[in-house]
C-alpha cells in the first residue's frame, strides 16, 4: 500500500511540474521598433501564427528619437529596427549594430542589389533594405491652375496658402537648396543661409506641415498641392487618379529604409526569422503594397498587383542625378534647425 502511495504521489508531482512549467513559460516575443504602419496586419499575424513569436510593436516619431532610445539601451530592448539611411550611419559608428550573418536567410538572394551597398553600409555588413523613396510633388491640377514641373513652382502665388509639406527640416531645405542647384549635404554657411531666404519667402503658401496622411489633406480638398514621400503619393493616387505625381526637375532626393539587429537584442534568432520572412517573395508583396514604397525585394515584384506595381517600382534612370541625404556635421545640423525653426514660425 505504502508502495502504491508513494507511486502516486510521484505521478502526482511530475504531472504537477509539467503543469506549473508550462502555464509558467513565457511567451516567446520579437521587439518591432519602427514608425507606426509599416507592415500590413496580415503579414505580423501570419509570422506569429507560423513561429508563435508574439510581436511587440514599438514605434517612433522620428530617427533622432529612435536613436536616443537606442543609445540610452546601449544596443538593447529591441529586436529589430527599420529607420532611415542617415540615422543608421550613426548607429553603426556608435557601434549599436550587430553583423549580420546572411547565411540564415534563406531569402537573402531575393533582395535587388540595386538598393544594396549604400553609403551607409558599404559592405552590406549590417543591414538589409525595406523599402526606398523620393520626394515627390502631388497636386490637383485643375485647382491650382498651374502645371507643376519641379520645386520652383511650390513658390508659385496661386499655391497662396494651399500647400502642405513633410516635416522633415532636411527635406525641405534640401528643396531650396536643390532651388539654388546646392547639395542637399551642403556645409557651406554662405549657400544655407541663401536657401534659408528662399525657404521663408515659401512660407506664406504652407497650409500644414505633417509628415503623417498629407495625402488624405490632398483628396480631402484641404490643400491643393503637396511635398510628399513616396507613400504619400502612391495612395493618393491609387485613392484619385486625378492626383498628378511629379518627379521634381531640379533633383531628387532619395532614401532607403535599412533594416538591422541592435547589438545587445534580447531575441536576435527572432529577428533573423522575422527578416527571412518578410523576404519570402509572396509576403514581400504584401509588404509593398501596403507600404507604398519602393520595392527592395526583387523577386516580389512580378507578384504586386498591376494597379499598384509601377508605382511601387523605381522608374528607370530615377536615381541619375539624385542625392541621398547624409549625416552632416553638428555645427551645420545647428544652422539647419534655427533655419527649421524660423521657418515653422513663419508658417504658424
Amino acid at each position: 500500500m505504502k508502495k502504491i502511495t508513494a507511486v502516486l504521489l510521484a505521478v502526482l508531482v511530475l504531472i504537477s511540474s509539467c503543469f506549473m512549467a508550462g502555464f509558467g513559460k513565457k511567451k516567446e516575443t520579437l521587439t518591432l521598433f519602427t514608425w507606426i504602419d509599416m507592415f500590413p496586419e496580415e503579414v505580423l499575424a501570419g509570422f506569429t501564427d507560423e513561429t508563435g513569436i508574439q510581436i511587440n510593436y514599438a514605434s517612433f516619431d522620428t530617427d533622432e528619437a529612435m536613436l536616443a532610445k537606442l543609445e540610452a539601451a546601449e544596443g538593447g530592448d529591441y529586436d529589430l529596427v527599420v529607420a532611415d539611411d542617415y540615422i543608421v550611419e550613426t548607429a553603426i559608428k556608435e557601434g549599436l549594430l550587430m553583423k549580420l550573418d546572411t547565411s540564415r536567410l534563406e531569402n537573402y538572394g531575393n533582395l535587388d542589389s540595386q538598393f544594396m551597398g549604400e553609403y551607409y553600409d558599404p559592405d552590406n555588413e549590417y543591414t538589409v533594405p525595406y523599402g526606398a523613396g523620393i520626394m515627390e510633388i502631388i497636386y490637383y491640377p485643375e485647382k491650382t491652375g498651374t502645371e507643376i514641373k519641379g520645386y520652383a513652382d511650390l513658390w508659385d502665388a496661386s499655391l497662396t496658402g494651399r500647400l502642405g509639406i513633410i516635416g522633415n527640416p532636411r527635406v525641405i531645405i534640401g528643396m531650396a537648396l536643390k532651388r539654388l542647384g546646392y547639395s542637399f549635404n551642403t556645409t557651406d554657411e554662405g549657400q544655407l543661409r541663401e536657401a534659408a531666404e528662399l525657404l521663408y519667402a515659401l512660407a506664406p503658401n504652407v497650409h500644414l506641415i505633417k509628415d503623417e496622411y498629407i495625402n488624405d489633406d490632398l483628396i480631402s480638398g484641404e490643400i491643393d498641392a503637396a511635398f510628399c514621400y513616396t507613400s504619400n503619393a502612391t495612395i493618393a493616387k491609387l485613392t484619385d487618379p486625378e492626383v498628378e505625381i511629379v518627379l521634381p526637375a531640379e533633383g531628387l532626393g532619395y532614401g532607403v529604409m535599412p533594416m538591422f539587429i541592435p547589438s545587445k537584442a534580447p531575441n536576435p534568432d527572432a529577428a533573423y526569422q522575422f527578416i527571412d520572412y518578410i523576404n519570402r517573395p509572396e509576403n514581400a508583396a504584401l509588404c509593398f503594397e501596403w507600404l507604398g514604397y519602393y520595392c527592395t525585394n526583387q523577386a516580389a515584384s512580378s507578384l504586386i498587383s498591376d494597379e499598384i506595381r509601377d508605382m511601387v517600382t523605381l522608374p528607370e534612370g530615377a536615381t541619375e542625378g539624385s542625392e541621398m541625404i547624409e549625416n552632416i556635421p553638428g555645427e551645420i545640423y545647428d544652422i539647419q534647425e534655427e533655419i527649421w525653426n524660423n521657418f515653422k514660425n513663419l508658417c504658424a
